[in-house]
């Protein structure tokens, strides 16, 4: 009874404890509300116009129902329009018209091939009316469905395609029951086009996001993410605390950062193909192909710094007495690569052309000096005496060898009195023990340079990435070069000193890549 009791109070225990979070939860539910609708907005305020020009559009449209006259003229089928703007209208000018084209060239192309096959079946009879109705449905619907298939369609036609099925297949088969299809087919093509043209209006005219600045600034970001990220891990790795990892923060701002650049290709393949329906709209130039091109390289670049945030986290980890040795030319190398990339991010941003000899003397210096560190320290790379270390790893190897020859050998004690074969055995240990004397020390020496040996691995590995990371980093200047040449960027003007303010880059606030994508949604 007693146990009983006991469970059932437990168990009144856990509901009210679950009732007390649920209340917490909605008691700080309005301000959680309110402190993400503040964030979203705060991060990319054209957030809040994009909203405000969707709300007026669909406030436009809705008079296609509100007054009387639009009423009569266009009818029931005004609900096509609003359907159009809630579908078509995008972040970006460049989604709108894709997507807005895409819907218009649907619609013509499927109602044209309606009234075409509804021409056709009118010739025959009622049966054979239906029959020829299913077959062309079948076929165009294989046919149409296939062609999404098509790289080229599926990249930029594909919702026009969905579109046609829809339309066609709607406009085909209520033919067999509706006989004025033609009429409503009309009012729903004007319908639609008046969305559409509503949804241009308001992308064209109205507060205008393009996305081939998106995909301009998004490179910019890009760059300096990388710079940060880049100092801020070597610095990290040459800090006196250590971290440990519990106690790291799941929003480790050098992993948001490159995260930020592996994790683009999606956005900058969808931006480019945006931007490469927009039409030119300033003296810029925004060639979409090369873009891409430079974020593919920006991709490979950040895999060094995802390899340099891994050494932070290895289970091995070189000494922090033998890494103070190398921190100052470390971090002068990383200063300078990061360096480097702010000022080709501001050349980007400023669409004007780098500067010639991007990289200094400055950079070379930084890696000489590290250079110069590593063989001043020759010990933890190469053991006290290299030959030493060969000599006594051969000694090693024939002292293993010379007993295993021994152990394997054939053994006549089988055959022997049992006295001599006791003579044997004991002057067998001797030697045996005689030899270990002499091998432990060496095996003892062997261990202490290889133990010396495996502590400076995880550096050299950590050096090795830095180099590696100059050596891509004129890989990326090269991609700006001609990024600059495809774009007309201005000239870069010896006369102008150009300063770039990397310490405030550093201090303020962390900018990210606003997925501002649009919807794959269809109707």
């Amino acid at each position: 009874m007693a146990e009983g009791r006991d469970s059932h109070q437990s168990k009144e225990e856990q509901k009210i404890t679950m009732l007390d979070k649920f209340m917490m939860k909605m008691r700080s539910l309005p301000m959680e509300v309110c402190r993400t609708t503040w964030k979203v907005g705060h991060e990319d305020p054209r957030r809040v116009i994009h909203a405000l020009k969707v709300g007026l559009s669909l406030t436009l449209v809705s008079l296609l129902y509100l007054m009387e006259p639009l009423f009569e003229g266009v009818g029931q089928n005004a609900i096509w329009a609003v359907m159009t703007v809630v579908v078509v209208l995008e972040f970006t000018v460049g989604a709108t018209l894709c997507k807005g084209l895409n819907r218009g060239l649907g619609t013509i192309c499927a109602g044209s091939l309606a009234f075409f096959i509804e021409y056709i079946a009118n010739e025959t009879g009622l049966i054979f009316r239906a029959v020829f109705i299913g077959l062309a449905v079948f076929f165009i619907g294989t046919a149409a469905t296939y062609l999404r298939f098509f790289p080229k369609i599926k990249k930029n036609y594909d919702y026009g395609v969905v579109i046609f099925l829809l339309t066609f297949n709607l406009i085909t088969v209520s033919s067999y029951r509706v006989h004025n299809v033609l009429k409503v087919a009309h009012e729903r093509f004007y319908t639609i086009a008046i969305g559409v043209g509503i949804c241009l209006l308001m992308s064209f005219l109205v507060f205008p996001h393009w996305s081939g600045e998106d995909l301009h600034n998004s490179t910019v970001i890009k760059l300096e993410s990388l710079a940060r990220s880049i100092e801020a891990c070597v610095r990290e790795y040459f800090q006196d605390q250590v971290i440990v990892m519990e106690e790291r923060s799941s929003e480790d701002p050098i992993y948001n950062s490159y995260k930020a650049v592996l994790d683009s290709k999606f956005m900058d393949e969808t931006l480019a193909l945006h931007a490469s329906w927009e039409p030119r709209h300033s003296r810029c130039r925004y060639p979409w192909q090369q873009y891409v091109k430079f974020g593919t390289m920006l991709r490979h670049f950040g895999y060094t710094a995802v390899a340099l945030h891994g050494c932070l986290q290895s289970e091995i980890q070189t000494p922090r007495s033998v890494r103070a040795l190398f921190k100052n030319p470390c971090i002068r190398v990383s200063g300078e690569v990061s360096k480097v990339l702010m000022e080709l991010a501001d050349s980007i941003r400023n669409r004007r052309r780098c500067a010639p000899g991007l990289l200094s003397d400055n950079l070379h210096a930084a890696l000489q000096d590290l250079n110069n560190t590593i063989k001043s320290q020759p010990r933890l790379f190469l053991g006290s005496n290299n030959n030493q270390t060969t000599n006594m790893i051969a000694l090693a190897a024939a002292a293993a060898n010379q007993k295993h020859e021994k152990d394997s050998g054939v053994s006549l004690s089988s055959v022997k009195t049992d006295t001599s074969a006791l003579i044997e055995w004991k002057t067998r240990r001797v030697a045996d023990h005689s030899e270990r004397k002499v091998l432990r020390p060496t095996l003892s020496k062997l261990a202490i340079t290889s133990l010396e040996f495996s502590e400076a691995l995880p550096f050299a590995a950590f050096a090795s990435l830095l180099l590696e990371m100059v050596v891509r980093l004129d890989l990326v200047i090269e991609q700006v070069e001609e990024l600059g040449k495809v774009a007309h960027f201005k000239e870069f003007k010896t006369g102008i000193e150009i300063i770039v303010a990397r310490e405030k880059s550093l201090t303020e606030t962390r900018k990210e890549l606003p997925p501002n994508l649009p919807s794959q949604s269809i109707e």
